[in-house]
């Protein structure tokens, strides 16, 4: 357990690894629900006195990687209260709540109207918090497997047009310049949130916060290019792991891991300038990016209606290649035949959740039961019919953006190359696919072109002597980029 004297109430557990090898954040204190009540009752207008308990009940609801969430019942409505570890004190519940008052000035996505919130931790609970309107409906993820491919479509086209508006959603026509969360001072949010359009500021992201990365001295932006940025980023990487040699503590395998994350980072290093222009005038154009689209985060109604989209928390304005990937809900493998029923192990339903969501998932997040009925199939024919829906979904998220942006198509092809770039170096942070990262930097410096999804699935094989670079399966990859698609980041 490592403390933070100037992150008040957050430690850091490294006992099991943890978020990128720096440990999971830990409470060291839980927030009072009575606190918490007498906040809610303060900015809603409940009175203390003479108060009903049905008037003003707060309950806990669940818990992600930095916040608690609790829901609040009152005679008037509901609401959500999400309370906050200091990762980065006043920056993160800033940048949300500047994020979703511009996406609900600028757009017609549905997103939890701010009704108030302390950037700061003194106040009652002694955390960060905000409390917000609780948005309706259920989190898609519940609902999936039963809807008609018909409403998935609709559900797929809407988000394509979410999207399209976030791209015109700044301070330009087209976005924003430089790389960064939005956040203006509490007093500009909480007073006159029209007053202006927010700037990108410092990055607010778990790579730049987790851990010790938080006290490192590296650039945090905003930053002016995709160069700088990423730059930062494997700054960090390579911080992190001297750090690690240099203490001579930890096992033969700990050092053996480092020096791997170590020799990888500093070939993307040497490679970053041939794939992204270390100058850059003005800076570069970005736009606001939800980098977490996945089903849990969007809530649809009985007939599959988009009703919300949740957890805005850590996001950024990005450059546009990166906007340019298909959105979480549908990365996954291609697959171009429908699998067949009739050919899958029929098994015993041991799921207790409906795919309704009928048994505790709710509106911001899964409740205690997070099973699916699996109608007495194997898991893997609901895998491959997914697989399947998500192949014929990103034709139609495609055919939508070139409705609303012309030129869609060449802005996919044009970011391909520095999307499995970002994708290279968020998995060696990670730790992941090391050896075939490795052997896909080493064929761009051979200029040999290839797409890094296939290379991590199947990686290279020399056809002449010598070492296939770490194991790689027999298969030669296409040298053509692969799509968008196949090498989004997941």
């Amino acid at each position: 357990m490592r403390s933070d004297a100037s992150r008040d109430g957050l430690i850091w557990d490294d006992s099991g690894g943890g978020l990128d090898g720096v440990g999971e954040p830990r409470w060291t204190r839980e927030p009072d629900i009575q606190q918490i009540n007498k906040i809610c009752r303060r900015h809603l207008r409940i009175p203390e006195e003479g108060a009903a308990d049905n008037d003003c009940a707060v309950y806990f609801h669940t818990a992600g990687a930095y916040s608690k969430l609790y829901l609040v019942d009152t005679l008037r409505g509901r609401y959500m209260m999400r309370v906050s570890l200091p990762v980065d004190p006043h920056n993160k519940t800033r940048g949300e709540v500047t994020t979703l008052q511009l996406v609900r000035r600028k757009t017609d996505i549905p997103v939890p109207a701010v009704i108030a919130f302390d950037d700061t931790s003194k106040n009652e609970i002694g955390f960060e918090w905000i409390l917000m309107d609780l948005m309706p409906g259920k989190p898609a993820y519940y609902r999936w497997r039963r809807m008609p491919m018909g409403q998935k479509e609709i559900l797929t086209a809407r988000v394509a047009d979410f999207q399209a508006q976030l791209f015109r959603c700044g301070n330009l026509t087209e976005g924003f310049r430089s790389i960064g969360t939005l956040g203006a001072s509490s007093e500009d949010v909480q007073h006159d949130p029209t007053s202006s359009t927010p700037e990108p500021g410092q990055i607010v992201s778990p790579v730049f916060f987790s851990g010790s990365h938080y006290h490192y001295t590296v650039q945090r932006g905003p930053f002016k290019s995709s160069h700088d940025w990423l730059r930062a980023y494997l700054n960090i990487i390579i911080k992190e792991h001297t750090t690690v040699l240099a203490s001579n503590s930890g096992t033969d395998d700990d050092r053996e891991y480092a020096e791997g994350v170590l020799r990888v980072a500093r070939k993307l290093l040497r490679l970053l300038h041939k794939i992204f222009p270390a100058f850059v005038h003005p800076p570069e154009r970005t736009v606001l990016w939800h980098d977490n689209l996945s089903l849990r985060n969007i809530l649809v109604d009985d007939s599959g209606r988009i009703t919300g989209v949740v957890d805005w928390q850590c996001l950024s304005t990005v450059p546009r290649w990166v906007a340019s990937q298909m959105p979480e809900f549908l990365r996954g493998a291609a697959r171009d035949k429908m699998p067949d029923r009739n050919r899958y192990t029929d098994v015993g339903n041991e799921a207790h959740g409906g795919s309704d969501g009928s048994d505790g998932a709710s509106s911001y997040g899964p409740g205690l039961e997070d099973s699916l009925d699996n109608e007495g199939k194997t898991e893997l024919y609901w895998i491959h019919l997914m697989e399947y829906e998500q192949t014929q979904l990103r034709k139609v998220y495609a055919a939508r953006m070139r409705q609303r942006r012309p030129d869609w198509d060449n802005e996919v092809v044009d970011g391909t190359l520095k999307a499995d770039f970002f994708g290279a170096v968020s998995r060696c942070g990670a730790g992941f696919y090391l050896r075939r990262i490795e052997q896909w930097v080493d064929a761009l410096d051979r200029k040999e072109f290839l797409g890094l999804m296939e290379v991590l699935r199947v990686g290279i094989r020399k056809e002449k002597s010598g070492t296939s670079g770490g194991g790689a399966r027999a298969g030669a990859v296409a040298t053509a980029v692969s799509s968008t698609v196949s090498s989004a980041v997941v």
